[in-house]
Order: C-alpha cells, then structure tokens, then sequence
C-alpha cells in the first residue's frame, strides 16, 4: 500500500508494558514470562486506546497511495499523523515508568522488543526484495526497515529510562534534543537515528504522566471541548493541505532535508510538539473506559502493527491501487474499511496464538536461571 523505504513512515504501533496493576502487554510489556498476571487485571482503558490508534495506522498506510490529486485525503492523512504514533509512544512511555533495568525487566525487553526486531527486521528485508524488486537488498540490523523502527527506537528509550526518572527537568532536556536533531542533516541513518530522537518527547511525556492525568482527560467537559479542538486542527490540515509538506509529522527528516533553513527546525519541534500533544489528548479522551467488543484486541496491537505491513507491501505487485474506482469517493471508503477490518483480525487470538514464538518467545534457554 505504501512504498517501502528505510525510512517509511509507521507507526505503531505498537504495545507496551502494562502498569504495575496490570498484565504485562505482549511486545512490549516484554511478554513471554513464567508467571504473567491474570488477565482480568488488565485496565480496558488503554487496551481500547492502543487497538484504536493501530486501526488509525493501518488506515494512514492504506490512504498513502491515494493522496496524489485528492486534498481530502491528504488532509486527514496529516491530520491523522500529527497524533497517532505521538499517542502510542506517550502510552509507551507511560507504561515504561517502571522499568529499573533490573534482570527480569532486561529480559522482557530483550524477548519482547530486541528479538522480535531482529525477526522483523529480517522478514521485511526478504519479503520486499520481492514487493520491491530488490533482489540484492541486504538485511542491516543497524538500518530499520519499515514498521520496524518503533521498534528499535522503543528499545533505546526504555534503556534510557532511568536517566530520565532521574533528571530534574525531562521534558525540556529531551525537546532540545529533539530541536538539535532537526538541525543535524549528517546524524546518520543507524537506528532510524531521526525518528528516535524527534520522537523522545513523547516517550519522556509519557513517563512524567500519572493515572489522574487521564482520569482528568475523560471527564465529560475535557471530551465536548476536544470536538471543536479536533475539527479546527481538521481544518488547519485542510487549508494547509497544498501549502505545506506533512512530512514534518514523520519525524524522520531535519529541517535542511525538508527544504526549511537550519533555525526553522526548532521552531516547528516546538509547534509540532504542541500540536500533536493537544491532539493526541482529544483522542485519549474519547476512548471508552469500559469494557468493549474491541477491549480484548488491545493485547495484539503488536501482532496488528508488524503483520499488517505485509499485506500494505504486498499491495504493489498485486496491484490493488491500479483501478480507477479506487480513487473516487467510494474507493477511498472501501480501502479504509478494509484496512480496518485487516488489522483488526490481525489482533484477534486466534493469528497470535499463530505468531506467538516471533512475538512472544520465552527464551529461557538464552538466560541464566533465576536465583
């Protein structure tokens, strides 16, 4: 569905620990352990969240190649990228509070982000010299390909996890290192180094958050005032639609590869930051708190975000964007729902109970036994 570079925009999205209350989340919450909490301690709240924004990535990815010659789409593709992957990475980094790099903590982070980066990694590598027509495409653990970014730039923040609980000013500290990293066109490629870095303040924001930030953001006067807020930002992305590059939003590129002097970096850190932080609150506040039909697909956002990629390759060489209709109103209905339903069954039980030993590997071969 969309073109593969080392650069691809992604998101993700992907799952998280869970809370000191609730069941270690399956990818990030470094699944795979002897003795997992039950699942009914599981907090519905953020399960909901976390299913809802990777139907919303599996919808930006669909929408890609449909953007040329239709503003509406562009639109809402920008505006939908201004906070889908902020708010997975803020819940990431919420749920990342608690990790003291202790030794059942690094093993979590190593069967439950490292191993199933080296996995994917390596899939998409193979898979997309076919999609691609790339025979001679190397595997490169140090150059992410595709979705596989979240994944190397989570593993870093959480390593940095510590520091950050430590310093007295961390959201400030790490919006400069973001502001820094736009002015910085020679950072390099290893580890999407960009991305993991424009990305940090939301990661950071995350960990400074606590329960009654959100308890605040789903009081009825908080989700009426984010129905405005929302349309407005809607608004803006339509105007600004033909005006304005909305790669801004991916993070992956600094000022100078984007066309804007050096200094303008900062700036628009700052404004993006702002933005997308509102709207990443608009959407938190309309996610249910109870218990849903979709609740139990919050546990396999992880297998939704890294497989759904395969088929949005596939989409090339299979020709799905070639007809016409594809294009006009209808198509455009029909390529959401159908990377709405796509992804959502790609969280369901069944596919993870499949994908489990790429997931979710327990590995206690590869660890010295606890004493």
């Amino acid at each position: 569905m969309s073109q593969t570079t080392r650069t691809e925009p992604a998101p993700v999205p992907a799952p998280v620990p869970a809370p000191t209350r609730t069941r270690p989340e399956p990818g990030t919450a470094q699944p795979g352990t002897p003795t997992p909490r039950p699942a009914k301690s599981r907090d519905s709240y953020f399960d909901n969240a976390k299913y809802l924004a990777i139907v919303l990535v599996a919808m930006g990815h669909a929408w890609e190649p449909l953007r040329d010659g239709s503003r509406t789409v562009t639109a809402v593709y920008t505006f939908v990228y201004a906070f889908h992957m902020p708010a997975f990475i803020v819940i990431s980094g919420y749920f990342s509070r608690s990790f003291d790099a202790s030794p059942q903590r690094i093993r979590r982070l190593v069967t439950g982000v490292a191993v199933p980066y080296v996995l994917f990694e390596t899939a998409y590598t193979l898979f997309t010299r076919w999609t691609d027509h790339e025979p001679d495409r190397a595997v490169s653990l140090l150059d992410p390909l595709y979705l596989t970014w979240f994944l190397a730039a989570l593993f870093v923040w959480r390593l940095t996890t510590p520091i950050w609980r430590q310093v007295r000013w961390p959201l400030p500290i790490a919006l400069v290192i973001a502001m820094l990293a736009t002015m910085s066109p020679s950072i390099g490629e290893d580890l999407d180094m960009q991305r993991l870095l424009q990305f940090l303040p939301y990661f950071v924001l995350g960990l400074c958050l606590r329960p009654e930030h959100f308890r605040l953001l789903r009081q009825w006067k908080v989700r009426l005032l984010a129905v405005p807020v929302a349309l407005c930002g809607l608004a803006v992305a339509y105007w600004s639609a033909p005006h304005m590059t909305g790669a801004w939003f991916f993070h992956r590129d600094s000022a100078e590869q984007l066309g804007s002097p050096g200094w303008a970096g900062p700036l628009m850190t700052l404004a993006i930051f702002g933005c997308s932080t509102v709207l990443v609150a608009c959407f938190l506040s309309w996610v249910p708190g109870r218990r849903t039909w979709f609740t139990v697909l919050g546990a396999g956002t992880l297998y939704g975000y890294l497989l759904h990629g395969f088929i949005a390759q596939a989409s090339k060489p299979w020709g799905w964007y070639s007809p016409d209709w594809i294009y006009r109103p209808v198509g455009e209905i029909v390529v959401t729902l159908f990377a709405a339903v796509v992804v959502t069954l790609l969280c369901t039980p069944p596919v993870r109970r499949v994908f489990r030993f790429a997931m979710e590997p327990r590995m206690e071969w590869a660890f010295r036994s606890r004493t």
